[in-house]
């Protein structure tokens, strides 16, 4: 059964920092592509950053310099580093699976994931 747990959200002033992390589990993290996403109310989900199986990331446009997207194999984690956060930062994070590889120019949209989280809040006050 393929498990994804997201934590590390909370609410933070402008200018601070962030560590999601997501717990995996029922399948070979190691061979898939992960990615973070992320919807605030009203708005489309929207991809964040992505890792491929070949250890390519990609990132938006919006959080560039900004985020960093990490992986530990042996413990099965996925990453999100969020510096210099802003208030439109804020929104749902969900990190997601795809259980194959993934191509960088099709790594931030939602189609290609298999599997969703149940999400993280992340809530930045200016």
């Amino acid at each position: 059964q393929v498990q994804l747990v997201e934590s590390g959200g909370g609410s933070v002033q402008a200018g601070g920092s962030l560590r999601l992390s997501c717990a995996t589990s029922g399948f070979t993290f190691s061979l898939s592509s992960m990615g973070w996403f992320r919807q605030a109310p009203g708005a489309e989900r929207e991809g964040v950053a992505a890792i491929t199986l070949d250890v390519t990331t990609a990132y938006a446009d919006s959080v560039k310099g900004r985020f960093t997207i990490s992986k530990d194999n042996a413990k099965n984690t996925l990453y999100l580093q969020m510096n210099s956060l802003k208030p439109e930062d804020s929104a749902m994070y969900y990190c997601a699976a795809r259980l194959a590889g993934l191509g960088w120019s099709s790594a931030l949209q939602t189609n290609p994931y298999n599997y969703w989280g149940q999400g993280t809040q992340v809530t930045v006050s200016s």
